[in-house]
């Protein structure tokens, strides 16, 4: 019987909350690390039912496409517990716990009751993550961000209950899209992936966590949303166009971008786009493309944004046009963000390129054309922004004359570990074929793509340095979908606050005139009523005019 990785993890991330900070260095991450063992053993099963308002409730349900998600969360949780063991503020770390616990309870749950609960409890706790630095950037971030997440929870609790309602049914599987109520659930684990035009919550967030937090953040909240898209609506064509605005999207925003950690955010909303567009295609094969590239990504951005943390950590630094030349200072990480930019750009020999090019050869075997060369050209975007950009203006460029060092040693080996699963996922691509969904029919080490992808790199290398005048950023800050709500909308609402009341103001004064002739023409003259009240106690005073204003209201009901 296996284990409940979900429950020990949330329930370790409450423990720190009341011990020292040695707790999760010293119990904490030996803990993951033996559940993340026993995971790459255990075999399809469901479990841990509980009856709930006459619901049965499965807490625990492992098949393959559970398996991928549930392997590469606890491997994230161990890497970024590695990573931010010397995180001063201990609260952090255990909301990352409970963040990570959530997301793998998450992707256990065999019913959208479970599913949700988690999910919501994954929204409160990287929200904490968000407010960890406590500065009022992080504030008003987090505010923001727990509102967007608010609003998708409502939609998919409306939708749930529909379906529950039309169809006494719980069970998490695939759902009826025509259904309006699947619908509502839809949009909501649209608006969890950062689905466009709702993708903004994600540079707007997570670059103002800490530079531990932010690991973390890549990591759970849009990758489960992606589960449940892979296991509530394979398929949907829909998911295909929307995946491919916010491919491009992403890298548009990406190459526009100043602060290196809103680079690697919006570049989290591209590589979601690639895994939508696989879920839209639905086959098996793009199933397993999906599934597999969301276990290579977490991977990936998780080490780029590790050496965008270390940067910042040990710079204090966050905007390209203040780094630059610390590849002589700090070598490895300098090596690690590399290869993580590599990784994301489906370099032969490592992770991404063999997953991402599955969803491009699903797409291909669908015969959907226009699809797949939306796909290849994305590539060549992805290798712009992600590849060369992040790491040539931080790493390289000018020499901005900082010299730090290489991060501690914990950092070190996070980074160490997860480019070493770069690499070897690369080159023994059975290793994660083996765990995916479904049978794998697919070569991806032929002559022919590994030379169509290094031609594809080598173009978009060479853009990138005749277009380098133009890609230097400036101090300047990118007007994104989110502006509207911020400003012309905020406005707007203001407008209309100070409207209402002014006519409220004017509709009081109105009413007040009104029913003061009407008060003094049936009742009394006002004259007797002060001589009537002069030298009144004031409770008998209170209780006259209490008589007056109710017989007044009858006679008001009655005429």
């Amino acid at each position: 019987m296996f284990i409940h990785s979900g429950f020990f993890i949330i329930v370790l991330g409450f423990l720190g909350f009341f011990l020292s900070n040695s707790f999760h260095r010293y119990i904490s991450l030996p803990i993951t690390l033996l559940l993340l063992v026993s995971a790459l053993f255990v075999g399809n099963q469901t479990g841990l039912s509980i009856n709930l308002l006459s619901y049965d409730l499965t807490l625990l349900r492992i098949d393959g496409l559970s398996r991928v998600f549930l392997i590469v969360f606890l491997l994230m949780t161990f890497c970024g517990l590695i990573f931010s063991i010397n995180q001063r503020n201990k609260k952090e770390i255990s909301w990352a716990l409970i963040y990570a616990g959530s997301g793998v309870s998450a992707v256990l749950a065999g019913d959208l009751l479970s599913f949700f609960v988690f999910c919501e409890v994954m929204a409160i706790a990287s929200t904490f993550l968000i407010l960890g630095t406590r500065t009022e950037l992080s504030r008003t971030a987090g505010f923001r961000y727990a509102i967007i997440h608010f609003f998708a929870g409502v939609l998919i609790l409306v939708g749930i209950a529909g379906v529950i309602n039309t169809t006494g049914n719980v069970a998490f599987d695939q759902l009826e899209f025509s259904d309006i109520y699947t619908k509502f659930i839809f949009v909501g684990f649209l608006i969890n992936a950062g689905c466009y035009p709702f993708s903004s919550w994600i540079p707007d967030s997570y670059p103002e966590a800490s530079y531990s937090g932010s690991v973390f953040l890549s990591a759970f909240t849009t990758k489960t949303a992606v589960y449940s898209i892979l296991r509530g609506f394979p398929g949907t064509e829909l998911l295909i166009y929307l995946g491919l605005i916010m491919i491009f999207y992403g890298i548009i925003y990406a190459l526009l971008e100043n602060d290196m950690r809103r680079i690697l955010s919006y570049s989290i909303v591209n590589q979601v786009g690639f895994m939508l567009v696989g879920a839209g295609i639905g086959t098996e094969m793009a199933i397993n493309g999906a599934s597999s590239h969301a276990f290579a990504h977490i991977l990936y951005k998780a080490l780029l944004l590790m050496s965008a943390g270390s940067v910042l950590y040990m710079t204090g630094r966050r905007n390209c046009t203040e780094l630059g030349g610390l590849f002589q200072s700090m070598p490895i990480t300098m090596i690690c963000g590399v290869i993580g930019a590599f990784a994301i750009s489906a370099f032969p020999f490592t992770s991404g390129f063999v997953t991402k090019s599955m969803i491009s050869y699903a797409a291909a075997d669908e015969h959907l054309f226009y699809v797949w060369l939306g796909l290849v050209a994305a590539s060549a975007g992805v290798f712009l922004h992600a590849g060369i950009k992040f790491p040539w203006f931080v790493f390289f460029q000018k020499d901005s004359g900082l010299r730090p060092p290489d991060p501690p040693s914990n950092m070190r080996l996070s980074m160490y570990i997860l480019s070493a699963f770069c690499i070897l996922l690369g080159l023994f691509p059975s290793a994660i074929y083996s765990i995916l969904p479904y049978e794998v029919d697919y070569e991806p080490y032929t002559v022919s793509h590994i030379l169509f992808q290094l031609q594809l790199l080598l173009f978009a290398g060479f853009a990138f340095f005749v277009m380098l005048p133009l890609l230097k950023r400036t101090q300047t800050i990118s007007l994104d979908f989110d502006w509207i709500a911020r400003k012309p909308l905020r406005k707007a609402f203001l407008t209309v606050e100070r409207f209402v009341e002014k006519a409220q103001c004017q509709i009081k004064e109105s009413v007040t005139a009104l029913l003061r002739r009407r008060f003094a023409k049936k009742i009394f003259d006002a004259k007797k009523i002060v001589k009537v009240t002069m030298g009144m106690p004031t409770n008998v005073m209170v209780l006259s005019l209490q008589i007056v204003l109710i017989t007044f209201l009858l006679i008001l009901v009655i005429s």
